[in-house]
């Protein structure tokens, strides 16, 4: 069995599209969706119409944001919020719009599948709690998540795609070839970002999970950039740096 592991879409059309094209290309069985679907990004309906499709999906933190009041959100992502929210009040009948807040409502924050574990953030806290590649200096905080995985977990939530070992390393992508073999040990996946990249290569990121050999491949997908940017420097309640960012992967 290939799962397509896609996390942080942050409502990003263009890139969603192109990911799930790559990923119709590579015969996956099942798409998992690890949370914040939504949040930054002109097109939260459009991008929150095809994940709820999918069959499994988690909540990530902006998609929480979109039914509470977020804590900790700095001006620019409240500003993102407020917005989102209000667009998920528009574009389409009651009962669509009202099948979007149930959807979200009831997103589960993890999902378990025998030694798989999924999440948004953390093992720890599944949500919200980030795991950064430095943390791997703070040996308190890697042996205590550690401590709560059973063999694998896949996240999401930084937008830095890469693996974290017991022995406490980071593994980018590219120090294994965009190919890590999984064994017996365990390790945190992060399946990197749809819609946001942050570990300076702008194109989309996603990972594939073969069941078969026990391999994990990370695919960089291109999509049209400057389409998406365009149409958040013409959102007045989006900051354009949450579309300058998008050219950088920054």
């Amino acid at each position: 069995m290939k799962r397509a592991l896609i996390s942080d879409i942050h409502a990003n059309l263009e890139a969603l599209r192109a990911v799930m094209a790559d990923i119709h290309e590579q015969k996956v069985s099942k798409i998992y969706c690890l949370g914040d679907i939504i949040g930054y990004g002109p097109n939260p309906r459009e991008c929150l119409d095809q994940v709820m499709k999918l069959p499994v999906v988690i909540l990530g933190n902006h998609d929480q944001a979109a039914l509470i009041d977020p804590e900790g959100f700095n001006p620019v992502a409240l500003q993102a919020v407020y917005w989102t929210r209000d667009q998920l009040e528009r574009g389409g009948s009651p009962s669509v719009i009202n099948q979007r807040w149930d959807f979200l409502g009831e997103l589960p924050p993890s999902y378990r599948e025998g030694e798989y574990l999924f999440v948004h953030g953390s093992p720890r806290e599944p949500t919200n709690e980030y795991v950064f590649p430095e943390d791997v200096y703070n040996h308190r905080k890697l042996d205590s998540l550690f401590e709560r995985i059973e063999r694998y977990c896949f996240q999401g939530h930084t937008h830095i795609p890469g693996v974290f070992t017991q022995d406490r390393k980071f593994i980018s992508p590219e120090e294994c070839n965009y190919r890590y073999q999984l064994t017996d040990e365990k390790v945190m996946v992060n399946v990197g970002s749809v819609g946001q990249p942050r570990d300076g290569n702008s194109q989309a990121c996603y990972a594939i999970l073969d069941d078969g050999d026990k391999t994990l491949t990370y695919r960089r997908v291109p999509y049209p950039k400057e389409v998406t940017r365009d149409k958040i420097y013409a959102i007045a309640e989006l900051d354009n740096m949450l579309g300058d960012r998008l050219m950088s992967g920054r």
